[in-house]
């Protein structure tokens, strides 16, 4: 391990200097291989012995070593401190010394980042004052990737190659190195969990060739303080031929399950724990049998148990069982009958608006909902809706907007559909290597500004950029997104399956109503929304806390940037003293395609700060970006328009 790591060093650095081809992501720390380095681990964590470490420490040795602009930096055990996974940093003297203490090793590791990343940050030979004295910890414990990779290599909504960790090759070879750098950028930024398989899971996952391959990932990912997580295919020892039956009262069945949570748990001791989809969109799950979620559920929760390992369970579900009613209502019609019948290693997974990781959703109602089982939020950092890693489009001040709404003390973790890919950039666009940097931060602080992300990852990553004010375009990416997508609260109005590019009049009989977007914005000659009020509508406005609920109902409180969410509104009707409804969406169509004209012409300004091949990259799908936003505007105006009796 030790010898892979200098040479995946010794390569960077030669890389770094012949091309910026946004491999080295945020971690781009100058050599400089003068700190020195001290551990002190207190004689009753030695257990006598005279010099005990641990991989991790001996990770964060040699990155404080090679990268450190300090002259001195001591890493030392304090049993006093919290067992919490964060660090306190101490200054020493005026010669920029200082201890980085910590309950346990990766807690340490945690600190050295924090202080190279703050001196890369500061740009000049400073220490990272703002953690002096302070313990810095993560808030949540649970802070996961789940990657929807399959086993063939193919990632579904992946827009930046294939799978890091499967292969249609060859099944037992997996590339570490490739593996270890994906684990450094992970630590580097707090990440704690990778769910290695699409929660359209294939039963074969769990068949013994694939765990021992899922072995050798958690040995790699476990030194940088990283547990791996399966998602599973409820059916699996049905469809594996072990049992004639996947329900989940069957002793059979739980019997299957405790076993292969133990041969998993010999594999891998501080493996996680399943993530499961079922009764979604096909898969399959307890509903199959006419059991609930909670039987499923717990039957998995009991086989990991001994184990300590949890279960996540998505709540993304709707279809039959909910015919006829509003989509974005079913998640709670199902979850709230089952709140608190749960085994408390369960957790519900939900994604953070109702529908489908829309540009802009209001928060989903979930989170108001379910308050005797715990929850965590799912984020989507790969861009299906957002466009795909073709768009430049930073999804910081999306989830900003949740945690206003949400109270982040109510929830007990956060994952994130991770975006990365074997093209060399890891992410597909240069900058949506800033959505998997927010995740991170957000997962470890989610009092955190966007703002505040943004100005660091542009001074770790685009430091010129930084300087030359690009933070700001950035910002208001997605509000541009929003603007040539979707503005006022229209939702799900895509293409068919891929999700790129407008077709508002998309309808496919043969397809679910609920998968068409005439569903969804019920245009028509008197007006435009979906009317989601109890008083004339589906009622999904009650499904929200008293105070939230009400200003949704209101057509006269309710925001603007949800209003066709939650109303049908009239073409005519005057939604400030300036617009009516046709005039603003008129406005912010056209306004969407100005931003993003803007800042392409922006980004030719910027030519001279970036290096030939990033600038020439991003060049290229921002130019695509103009062109795609122009395609949104004139599909959409000209098709509301028909209904508005308005020319295009």
């Amino acid at each position: 391990m030790k010898k892979l790591y200098l040479v995946l060093l010794s390569c960077m650095v030669a890389l770094c200097v012949q091309a910026e081809d946004g491999h080295w992501l945020w971690l781009r720390y100058d050599t400089l291989n003068t700190a020195k380095v001290n551990v002190i681990i207190p004689p009753a964590v030695r257990g006598g012995h005279e010099n005990v470490t641990t991989p991790t420490i001996d990770i964060a040795v040699r990155e404080l070593r090679m990268f450190s602009k300090s002259e001195e930096v001591t890493l030392k055990i304090d049993k006093s401190l919290p067992d919490d996974e964060g660090f306190t940093l101490t200054e020493l003297n005026e010669k920029r010394n200082y201890i980085i203490a910590a309950h346990n090793d990766i807690g340490l590791l945690y600190g050295a980042y924090y202080v190279l990343e703050n001196e890369r940050d500061c740009r000049t030979h400073c220490y990272p004052t703002p953690a002096i004295h302070r313990h810095n910890a993560p808030f949540y414990k649970l802070r996961l990737l789940n990657h929807w990779d399959n086993l063939d290599g193919s990632i579904e909504r992946g827009y930046a190659g294939k799978s890091i960790f499967w292969s249609d090759s060859q099944l037992s070879i997996i590339n570490s190195k490739l593996i270890e750098e994906y684990a450094r950028a992970n630590a580097s930024i707090g990440i704690n969990g990778s769910v290695l398989n699409n929660v359209n899971a294939s039963p074969k996952m769990l068949t013994t060739p694939y765990l021992q391959m899922v072995k050798q990932i958690a040995d790699i990912l476990r030194p940088y303080g990283i547990k791996v997580y399966l998602s599973i295919n409820f059916a699996t020892p049905m469809a594996l031929g072990d049992t004639e039956t996947a329900d989940p009262l069957v002793p059979e069945v739980a019997a299957w399950w405790q076993k292969k949570a133990d041969e998993i748990y010999k594999l891998v001791p501080d493996f996680g724990g399943f993530l499961v989809k079922a009764n979604s969109e096909g898969q399959p799950g307890p509903g199959d049998y006419h059991r609930s979620h909670a039987d499923g559920a717990n039957m998995l929760a009991r086989a990991l148990k001994p184990h300590g390992g949890i279960v996540m369970w998505r709540c993304f579900v709707y279809g039959a069982n909910h015919k006829g009613e509003d989509r974005v209502k079913q998640a709670v019609s199902e979850f709230k009958p089952l709140d608190g019948m749960f085994m408390d290693n369960v957790i519900l997974q939900t994604k953070n608006g109702p529908l489908d990781f829309q540009p802009r959703e209001p928060y989903s109602p979930i989170f108001d909902q379910i308050t005797h089982t715990p929850n965590m939020v799912e984020l989507q950092i790969t861009q299906e809706y957002t466009g795909q890693s073709k768009h430049l489009v930073y999804l910081g001040p999306m989830w900003q907007e949740f945690f206003e709404f949400v109270d982040p003390g109510k929830l007990k973790g956060i994952a994130g559909v991770a975006n990365i890919g074997l093209d060399r950039n890891w992410c597909g666009h240069h900058f949506s290597q800033a959505n998997w940097y927010a995740f991170g931060r957000l997962a470890w602080d989610p009092m955190l500004q966007s703002e505040q992300i943004t100005s660091d990852w542009l001074n770790l990553t685009f430091p010129e950029l930084a300087y030359h004010g690009w933070g700001p375009w950035m910002e208001q990416s997605r509000e541009a997104c929003v603007n040539y997508m979707m503005p006022l609260g229209l939702h799900h109005i895509f293409k068919f399956d891929h999700h790129m590019g407008p077709e508002p009049d998309g309808f496919i009989a043969s397809y679910p109503l609920e998968w068409c977007p005439v569903y969804y914005h019920k245009a028509d000659s008197l007006g435009v929304g979906f009317d989601r009020t109890v008083a004339t509508g589906s009622g999904a406005t009650a499904q929200y806390r008293e105070e939230i609920a009400s200003m949704f109902e209101d057509i006269h409180t309710c925001p603007e940037q949800y209003l066709l969410w939650f109303h049908h509104v009239p073409w005519n009707y005057q939604v400030n003293e300036f617009f009516t409804l046709w005039e603003l969406m008129f406005e912010k169509y056209n306004l969407g395609v100005k931003q993003v004209e803007q800042m392409a012409d922006r980004w030719q300004q910027m030519k001279p700060y970036v290096d030939e091949q990033r600038w020439n990259e991003v060049n290229e799908r921002m130019q695509q970006q103009v062109q795609d936003a122009r395609e949104w505007r004139d599909v959409c105006l000209k098709y509301f328009g028909s209904f508005a009796g308005v020319d295009e």
